[in-house]
Order: C-alpha cells, then sequence, then structure tokens
C-alpha cells in the first residue's frame, strides 16, 4: 500500500520523456460493470457492504449493438454506496442472450481478470465468512490478511504498545463471476480515499481503486491513460515481486515470481484509481473471454465534462470509439476497448453531489 502515497505531479512515460497531461476534467472510476444471470441476488449480495438500487434502465437488442456491440436485450442496476456518488458505484448488467460465462473462477493474476478494492472496518470477519461460505461448496478462495507497511515509523524509534506501528492490512477474495480486495486501515485515515457505510452490515465503504490484469508492453497499451484520458501517472513503470509482503501475499506470488505495475489517479479525485500488472512468469490468458456481454467484471465507467474532447483524443491513439449516443441511462457516452484490453464507457457528466477530494492527506490517529 505504500502506493498510496507516491502520487507524483510529473508524468513519465515508458520511454522517459515528459508529457503534459491533457485537461480533460477526466474522473476516477465511476462505476465497475458486472454481468450476472441474478440480478436479485446479486442486489442482495452487494446490499451487505451497503450498496442500494438508485437508478433502473433497459436497452433493446438493436441498442444494445450500437453501444455495446452485443445483440442482446440489457437491464441495467446503478448502484451506490451510501451518498458517495462521485466514485466507486456498481452497475449491474443482465443481459437477455449472454456472450458466455467470463473468465470465471481462476488462479490470482490470470490475465483479463480485474478486482475491485473496499476498505473495511473488519477485515478478519470478512475472510472469516468466505471461508465459511468456501466450506459451503461455493467458488471463492479467500486469502488470509496480512499486516504491511508501517507508514510514520521514524528512524530509531522503536515500535512497541506505545508507539504502535501504522499501517494497512489487506486480502484479496477470489471468485468465479467477482473478485474483491478489502484493506483495513490501523492508525491513520486518508480523507475521500474510502469511506465507510455506517448502514452497511459488513462495515465497507464504495470501491477505492481496481486492479487489471493485461498483457503486452506496459508503457505501450497504457499511455492512452494520460495521453487521452487524462489520468496521471503516479510514478515510472516499476517491477513488484515476491520480496513485497503485501502483494506476496495477496496475489499469491511463488518464489521467484514478480510482475510489471503501473498506477493511475485521476488529477480530479485521488480516489477511483487505476492499477495495471503485466506477469513476468507464465500465467493462465482468459483474456478472450474479458469483453463487455460476458458474465463477471466486463466493463468500467469514467466520466468528463468535455466528452467530445476526450472522443477525439481517444481516436487520435489509434483506438475506434463508438459513436457519441445515449447509454440506457440516457446519459451522453462512447464505449471502446483499449489496447490493454480494457473495456471503458466515458459518460457526460457536469458534477456529483459529493465533492472527491484531489488533495491526498493524511491524518493519523492514537488507534
Amino acid at each position: 500500500m505504500k502506493r498510496l502515497i507516491l502520487f507524483i505531479a510529473i508524468i513519465i512515460f515508458g520511454n522517459g520523456s515528459f508529457a503534459q497531461l491533457p485537461e480533460t476534467g477526466i474522473s476516477g472510476v465511476y462505476e465497475v460493470m458486472v454481468g450476472t444471470k441474478d440480478a436479485p441476488w446479486m442486489i442482495k449480495y452487494f446490499g451487505e457492504y451497503g450498496f442500494t438500487v438508485k437508478d433502473s434502465a433497459q436497452f433493446a437488442d438493436s441498442q444494445s449493438l450500437e453501444l455495446y456491440g452485443v445483440k442482446s436485450g440489457l437491464k441495467s442496476y446503478r448502484l451506490q454506496n451510501a451518498n458517495i456518488d462521485s466514485h466507486g458505484l456498481l452497475r449491474i448488467l443482465v443481459w437477455e442472450k449472454p456472450l458466455g460465462d467470463g473468465v470465471g473462477f481462476n488462479i490470482p493474476e490470470t490475465i483479463g481478470s480485474r478486482m475491485a478494492v473496499m476498505m473495511t472496518k473488519d477485515i478478519i470477519r470478512l475472510v472469516d465468512i468466505y471461508k465459511m461460505e468456501r466450506q459451503n461448496g461455493k467458488q471463492w478462495l479467500p486469502i488470509d490478511p496480512i499486516f504491511d507497511d508501517p507508514l510514520h515509523v521514524k528512524d530509531g524509534q522503536k515500535v512497541d504498545f506505545f508507539n504502535r506501528p501504522v499501517g494497512v492490512r489487506e486480502t484479496a477474495v477470489y471468485g468465479d463471476w467477482f473478485t474483491h480486495v478489502f484493506f483495513q486501515r490501523y492508525g491513520y485515515e486518508i480523507p475521500g480515499y474510502g469511506t465507510i457505510n455506517p448502514k452497511a452490515p459488513l462495515q465497507t465503504s464504495e470501491f477505492t481503486h481496481h486492479d487489471f490484469f493485461i498483457k503486452g508492453d506496459m508503457a505501450e497499451v497504457t499511455r492512452y491513460y494520460a495521453e487521452a484520458l487524462g489520468l496521471k501517472p503516479e510514478k515510472p513503470i516499476e517491477i513488484d515481486g515476491d520480496w513485497l509482503k503485501g502483494p506476496k501475499q495477496v496475489f499469491q506470488m511463488p518464489d521467484g515470481y514478480s510482475h510489471y505495475y503501473r498506477g493511475f489517479v485521476s488529477p480530479n479525485n485521488i480516489c477511483g484509481k487505476l492499477k495495471f500488472f503485466v506477469s513476468r512468469g507464465v500465467k493462465p490468458d482468459m483474456s478472450e473471454h474479458q469483453r463487455i456481454g460476458e458474465m463477471g467484471i466486463t466493463l468500467h465507467s469514467l466520466y468528463t465534462p468535455k466528452l467530445q474532447m476526450v472522443h477525439e483524443l481517444v481516436k487520435k491513439q489509434g483506438i475506434q470509439p463508438t459513436k457519441i449516443i445515449k447509454n440506457e441511462f440516457k446519459e451522453e457516452c462512447f464505449v471502446f476497448k483499449g489496447p490493454d484490453g480494457v473495456s471503458w464507457q466515458i459518460i457526460e457528466k457536469k458534477e456529483t453531489l459529493y465533492k472527491p477530494v484531489t488533495k491526498l492527506e493524511f491524518k493519523f490517529l492514537t488507534n
């Protein structure tokens, strides 16, 4: 979780050159979209995490084909956690004629898989619940939580009962239609980066950030996030590996394994961050099932007040977006699939009721 504090303003591309970000007004990740055959169950499931339905809409098969490339009727539900409407939402997609079962239940870091991250007040309780579900025959793989990253230990300062370590306990729960990452903070908070919903039975927040397991040259396939969308790379591409306690546990890294990592954050919201990983070892490749119309996480959205500008910048990257049309919620938007295999819906939105935080600030606690 050290990456949380490394939001760097200077943009460094893979070739080492520097560039000015376009001022697109782009948000952090607005929604994660999940295909399902059972919307009532999924609405009930995410209700335990504090999400409630805020809107629903439908598309005829001809409309879905025009925007999503899927000739199927569509019923969509937009869910929000408490009053956070600027990022971290969920959209449930129910296709009349789904294209397939999606990436499915696979080992950690399967190419094409996606992970959505929430903060919690009780990570041990969550893992215990998923271990019980695994014993009940459900396809969940919960990872034992690990504490990492003392963030505020001064040089030479002894860590003991009175000078307690500051850091994060984190875990992943791998599933066949959704993969969760949960983290719990100790000794500090970051205003605007994860807000626990007091009405959530499982004491969790909105989605704070999102992980994408992709393939290809990391610098090339992800450069459009900065050059077309105006997102800030937090630092140069780096190699993470089994020597890092947190990633080794969460991603179940075998000894000797490593991956390339790159993160992006919106200049307009410290939350809704994007994290990309490219394996440096052999992993299953399920990317052919990472497409709109299949089950599981297949699509994400961002919003901007400058939709036409972003549309043109995306086209300049050699990417072929749809034309700008209305989605099922009557919002002006367009859809495209990037060279990294990630599908995006870019929505025109001027503002949100919840004002996103743009300055990263650590507040240290005494607990």
